[in-house]
């Protein structure tokens, strides 16, 4: 479960699949039960992590003042 996990971090940070896409290529026949494992192991919904990691990404693409 926790390697499967490491695939959707990354499938919803790089990729910015939508959380049912993950949930399938994670082998989940629901994307509730795949959010129910993902809050689990990880300690935020998948959304929620997606939205904080875009959020970063976004920050660190912008330009340094100096």
């Amino acid at each position: 479960s926790e390697w499967r996990m490491q695939l959707a971090r990354g499938w919803l940070e790089r990729d910015r699949l939508s959380v049912a896409e993950v949930s399938e290529r994670c082998g989940y026949r629901s994307e509730a039960a795949f959010s129910k494992a993902f809050k689990r192991i990880v300690g935020i919904g998948p959304g929620e992590f997606r939205r904080v990691h875009a959020s970063r990404k976004d920050t660190h693409d912008l330009p340094q003042e100096d």
